[in-house]
């Protein structure tokens, strides 16, 4: 509305000033050398402003074609530019779900339209990346290093490719040299503190974990854990050597991240050793109610030196009942409880855990009936079980499990990486959920009831067909009548190993008479030593079919299959005509 006043109060303007130029009076006389023009004022001021708008409309023309060649090379630029940013958003599309031929087709496009454009060299480096071109991807990387814009880029992929090779030495200077150019980055800093804390060098990874700290990267309790995990790791590794140091790292880890279990381990050993035993338990309990640990365990129960075995367990099992249930608690009960030679409180303990036993488990029975009874076979059927059982919480990181507690991990380098928990590759899967033991373990764990005598299986095979025993086995049901179906009389029964002959074994009197099973089909594995498996179900006999094939022998010449001809099912139509000529012939001659 404002625009549509303006114009009409220009028009009015003008309008105005062209009537108060006409209303004008007098001459305009132009000499030039010997040329005279003379006329008005208002035809003056016309021919003026129609030589001004010809020489702008000329001086427009003239200043266009001077202008084309620039205007059409800046037109294809911008083409060629707009070509090779399509190239990247579909080379980078293409890389993301994983074309790689469309993505190498796309960078070499963005490379030829637009080369200096870093988003080109991006997608050429990690189309080379995908089609797993490492030269290539490389050199582009190294291009990127080499431009002020893309530096930090170039060597971010530059360190990447240095991990893909195996190069940590190379790795590292990158991430240094990164680090100086970008103190914020966290990549860096990463890789820097994980060489730093891989080496030893615990005061230069203090100083970068402050950094972070300084720069935002991490917050105020992410620092003080880490602060403590490093603390620790320089504590246990001058504990042999600078004992003042190691207690004053290890104090201060301990304040830091009170649950950290190797400090809280370490501490309670310092002050133990300083006769502060409560300050010990303290912080042994601490610890255990985030996380019950064995280490922690053993230090509460050598908390105070001197004591006795007996000692020790009442002290375990105080710290036991602080979590009720948990299965550190009673492993923890049970390896005091043998040591002080308790062991019907370490065969409680490790009741409720006996039906699915972990590895430490099983090895706990073994050692209580070996040292209890001196009874080897149970020990070995316990340490069988072992073998397969499941596997016990251990220091884990990124799928790397440790013996012991370490600051960072191996695989990626990350602080307070390693938690103790179960590994992955032991959690149960869909198709073996449980682990089951072996028939000799059952056998070995279970309470014998009888004994048998067992002959070899050739006096089995000498033994005569008649039994001579009056107690003879319950014959089978007879299968129900089918036709062509042998009489029951063909079967043949195979005798269970769990039944022997009367003439190959001797059976003991007991003073429970097990009741006489049924004949079974002979199982697909051979039977146990001892008992049963109830856990192991028994082979399905294959169903009889309905039509069993005859086997004639070479020279008989069998039964007629067709059967006897019925005269009133046969079909009533007209015989055919015998063929004439040479087919009738040869018929005749081949029924012949």
């Amino acid at each position: 509305m404002v625009r549509i006043i303006l114009f009409l109060l220009l028009i009015a303007l003008g309008a105005a000033g062209a009537a108060w130029i006409a209303e004008q009076t007098g001459d305009v006389v132009l000499s030039w050398g010997g040329y005279r023009a003379q006329t008005t004022l208002p035809v003056f001021v016309l021919a003026l402003g129609i030589v001004i708008v010809a020489a702008m409309m000329l001086w427009a023309i003239l200043r266009g074609l001077w202008r084309t060649p620039q205007r059409i090379r800046r037109n294809q630029r911008e083409r060629r530019q707009a070509r090779g940013r399509h190239a990247i958003t579909q080379g980078l599309l293409a890389i993301g779900h994983g074309d790689s031929t469309a993505a190498r087709i796309h960078a070499d496009t963005a490379r030829k339209h637009a080369a200096h454009d870093p988003l080109a060299l991006l997608l050429h480096a990690q189309s080379a990346q995908l089609d797993g071109d490492r030269e290539g991807a490389q050199r582009a990387f190294r291009a990127m290093a080499e431009r002020e814009d893309t530096r930090l880029l170039g060597l971010r992929g530059l360190f990447i490719e240095a991990q893909r090779a195996d190069d940590p030495v190379a790795a590292v200077m990158l991430a240094e040299e990164a680090l100086k150019l970008s103190p914020s980055s966290s990549w860096a800093t990463h890789a820097v503190l994980g060489f730093c804390c891989a080496k030893g060098d615990w005061a230069g990874a203090l100083k970068i974990l402050d950094n972070n700290q300084s720069a935002g990267l991490i917050d105020k309790a992410t620092y003080r854990r880490q602060r403590g995990v490093l603390l620790t790791a320089r504590a246990l590794e001058l504990e042999k050597v600078d004992r003042d140091l190691a207690r004053e790292s290890v104090m201060e880890a301990v304040k830091l991240a009170p649950t950290l279990v190797p400090a809280a381990v370490l501490a309670s050993k310092f002050e133990s050793e300083a006769h502060q035993v409560r300050r010990s338990m303290r912080l042994v309990e601490t610890a255990w109610l985030a996380q019950p640990h064995p280490d922690l365990a053993d230090a509460y129960a050598h908390v105070k030196l001197g004591d006795s075995a007996r000692q020790r367990l009442v002290r375990v099992e105080t710290l036991a009942e602080k979590t009720p249930g948990h299965i550190e608690g009673a492993l923890a009960i049970a390896r005091a409880a043998i040591d002080a030679s308790e062991f019907t409180k370490a065969r409680e303990a490790l009741a409720p855990f006996i039906a699915q036993p972990t590895q430490r488990v099983a090895l706990l029975m073994a050692e209580i009936e070996r040292t209890e009874h001196g009874d080897s076979g149970r020990a070995r059927a316990w340490t069988l079980r072992a073998v397969r059982a499941l596997h016990d919480p251990a220091w884990t990181a990124d799928g790397y499990v440790s013996d012991r507690w370490r600051p960072v991990s191996p695989v990626t380098g990350r602080l307070d990486a390693f938690q103790w928990q179960t590994p992955v590759a032991a959690l149960p899967s869909d198709k073996a959920s449980t682990i089951e033991s072996s028939p000799f373990e059952e056998a070995m764990l279970a309470t014998p009831r009888r004994a048998v005598v067992i002959a070899p299986p050739e006096a089995v095979d000498e033994q005569p067909a008649e039994p001579t025993a009056p107690v003879t086995p319950e014959p089978p049901a007879a299968p129900a009548a089918q036709d062509n179906v042998p009489p029951p009389a063909a079967t043949v029964e195979v005798p269970s190993a769990e039944a022997p002959r009367p003439e190959a074994a001797t059976i003991l009197p007991t003073p429970e008479p097990a009741p006489p099973k049924p004949a079974e089909p002979a199982p697909s594995q051979p039977a146990p030593l001892f008992r049963s498996r109830q856990d192991i179900p028994k082979t399905v006999p294959a169903p009889i079919p309905a039509v069993i094939a005859l086997i004639r022998a070479p020279d008989d010449p069998g039964i007629d299959e067709d059967g006897p001809a019925d005269e009133f099912a046969e079909q009533l139509a007209p015989p055919k005509a015998q063929a004439g000529g040479w087919r009738g012939f040869l018929s005749r001659w081949g029924n012949s």
